[in-house]
Formats: C-alpha cells, structure tokens, sequence
C-alpha cells in the first residue's frame, strides 16, 4: 500500500523559514519523481516544485526560484521542501505527490514538461497548512 505524508507545516512570519517532509512507502523510489504542490482557498492546485528520484533532477516554478530548495534523502525514502524568505502569498496546503517515470525512457522525458500537472501524479499525501504572516 502507497502512503505519502507530508509534515512540517505551521505559522512563520513573512520572511521566515520552514522546511517541509514527504515521507513515502509502497513503491519503488527511484521508479518516481515527487512534486510539492500547494493550493490557497478560492486558487487552483500550483505546482511548486518536482524532483526526479533517480536522477535529481529538479524543477521549481518561477514563484518560488531562489527561496525553495526541494531534495530528496534516498535511503529514508523522504523529500524535502526547504522554503526560505517566505511571503504571505506562499499560503496556502502543501502537498506532496508520486509519479512514476520509470523505467520508460520516454516517461522520464515527459517529466521535464509534466512536472507541474497535478493529474499527472498517481498518488497524493493528505496536506500540511502553511501559513504566513504579515
């Protein structure tokens, strides 16, 4: 059975810090890439980042370059989202995702212009609320 729990949301203040945890089980790590997506109240789902496990490729959208840092620990089967110089715009619940892009070369390759679809994305944690204040 596939489980994803996301952890480390909470309140911080606009530039603070927060570095959020995907812990996964049930599937082959390195068969996945993850993505980190967050969704505000009244906003559509937004891709915010993705990492291709076995190769470390990463991807970030435009809003978050230079102050979110996504990486993975291999061995604990964990990804993280280090999110620093936080806005309050970033509010919103954070979600970690699995993709499988393996072992098809062609997925894998699909991957560096899907990663920010949520639908692409078989499996989903349940959500971990960031807020930030003012």
């Amino acid at each position: 059975e596939v489980e994803i729990v996301e952890f480390g949301g909470g309140l911080v203040q606009a530039g603070g810090s927060l570095r959020l945890s995907c812990a996964t089980a049930g599937f082959t790590f390195d068969d996945y890439a993850i993505g980190w997506f967050r969704q505000a109240p009244v906003k559509e789902r937004e891709g915010v980042s993705g990492i291709s496990l076995s190769d470390g490729t990463t991807y970030y959208a435009d809003s978050v370059k230079g102050r979110f840092t996504i990486s993975s620990d291999n061995a604990k089967n964990t990804v993280y989202l280090q999110m620093n110089s936080l806005k309050p715009e970033d509010t919103a619940v954070y979600y970690c995702a699995a993709d499988q892009i393996h072992p098809t070369a062609q997925s894998r390759a699909g991957y560096d212009s899907t990663w920010y679809i949520s639908w692409e994305y078989e499996y989903w944690g349940q959500g971990t609320q960031v807020t930030v204040s003012s």
